[in-house]
């Protein structure tokens, strides 16, 4: 998820949610790299200890610059926190590599499904899901409506039959002499305002337009979005948004600044944006316009979201083996996970405290259905496999020049992915 936090590192002594450690009590040590969940997880402790006096839970915070570079290197010193959040990009390494426990945990059934597949490998379930994103579609109410888009219809299409999106989002993007980017004398090198999103974010953007178009990403640990014409369609059409019809912000500004299209919207610079409910608050806090949601674009295949889910796994080198289960167990519960969801933080990972989330943004004045739905839907997976991100690393620069115009969409996409396989084999 993408919250960052500044790195924390607390004395076992000072931070157990029960007080000290004595000789009779266990000190079980959970790591993330969330500040604003780790919040709610003192909380979600803070009542297990009620139930468990004899445990005690270590909240352990360190940032997503620092937590890739640091875990590995905790796990080989056999220093790793009992308990750590995961994604999908690495946890398979480590349960290829048997520094994973498996979960038996019996609530399974009540978490949410996609999350539980996305952590299945080998027939067996390595994370608690904690917590979940699916994409939905965040809308200026003004500009929407200003134009006569509604965006709870919007269809795309890469052969263009059927297809309202493109032209929606070329009345919704306007220069700054006030001309739409559907007029003849629209001047693209000077634009105000754009329509839609569209930049190099598998998760927000690529992934879904792949989807819904019936294309795949990866075939088992390996890439295989070279290969798919479909794929290559969905990518072209993207690429196309920004380069060909100018419809979305350069990738020279998107491709190193992840956030620039949040900052966009939340300036009321940007029409329809594409994202998760990671960028609720963000959007709640940054916006001071009416706003609200709308379910994803229609394409061929269908409305289709990536979900991508974080987990609580546990080390296998654990000394606390019993009061690690125990603590699993309840991060896997309605109540345990509920001061995620009340928080207004994320969708949790246990179903049934779904509703708190919901009834949070109610609140707010923020319908969040199309989230749910979408994640109750054809889904699309995030990244796996055990050495998915060392593929991801090799192919982002020839990525990021296919998005630049600078790389035809097929070459370019043969090319990142010849050099992704090449990285997971290695």
């Amino acid at each position: 998820m993408r919250v960052l936090a500044a790195f924390l590192l607390l004395l076992l002594t000072s931070c157990s949610v029960a007080g000290g450690p004595t000789s009779d009590r266990t000190t079980v040590t959970f790591r993330l790299w969330d500040e604003q969940v780790a919040e709610a997880y003192e909380e979600s402790f803070a009542a297990f200890a009620k139930q468990h006096g004899d445990i005690d839970v270590v909240v352990q915070l360190v940032p997503w610059a620092d937590y890739w570079t640091k875990l590995p290197t905790d796990i080989a010193a056999g220093t790793a926190a009992d308990i750590f959040w995961t994604n999908t990009s690495n946890y398979g390494l480590y349960a290829d590599s048997g520094h994973l426990l498996p979960i038996t945990d019996g609530q399974q059934s009540g978490w949410t499904r996609s999350v539980v597949d996305l952590y299945t490998r080998g027939g067996k379930l390595w994370g608690v899901p904690q917590l979940w994103d699916s994409i939905a579609l965040f809308y200026n109410e003004e500009l929407v409506t200003k134009a006569g888009v509604d965006p709870a219809t919007l269809v795309w299409n890469p052969s263009g039959t059927g297809d309202t999106f493109l032209p929606a989002a070329r009345r919704l993007t306007v220069d700054k002499a006030g001309k739409s980017a559907d007029q003849p004398d629209f001047n693209p090198t000077a634009i105000a305002r754009y329509g839609f999103n569209a930049a190099l974010d598998s998760q927000a953007v690529g992934g879904n337009f792949v989807g819904s178009n019936g294309g795949t990403w990866q075939n088992g640990d390996t890439f295989d979005y070279a290969d798919q014409p479909k794929t290559v369609a969905a990518i072209q059409y993207v690429v196309d948004l920004i380069n060909k019809h100018h419809v979305a912000p350069s990738a020279a500004d998107t491709n190193t600044n992840g956030d620039k299209t949040l900052q966009l919207f939340t300036q009321g610079r940007l029409a329809l944006f594409q994202s998760g409910p990671y960028n609720l608050k963000n959007v709640q806090e940054g916006a001071k316009f009416a706003w609200g949601l709308a379910p994803l674009l229609t394409g061929p295949a269908g409305r289709v979201s990536v979900v991508h889910g974080v987990a609580a796994v546990a080390s296998a080198k654990t000394p606390h083996r019993d009061a690690t289960e125990k603590v699993l167990s309840w991060i896997g519960s309605a109540d345990g996970t509920r001061p995620i969801a009340a928080g207004g933080f994320a969708f949790p990972g246990v179903v049934a405290a779904e509703p708190d989330f919901t009834a949070y943004w109610q609140k707010q004045g923020v319908d969040v259905r199309p989230f749910l739905n979408a994640a109750h839907g054809t889904t699309f997976p995030a990244p796996i496999g055990p050495r998915v991100q060392a593929g991801a690393t090799a192919a982002l620069p020839i990525l990021q020049q296919v998005f630049l115009g600078r790389q035809p969409v097929p070459a370019g996409l043969r090319q990142a992915q010849n050099a992704a396989n090449k990285a997971i084999a290695e």
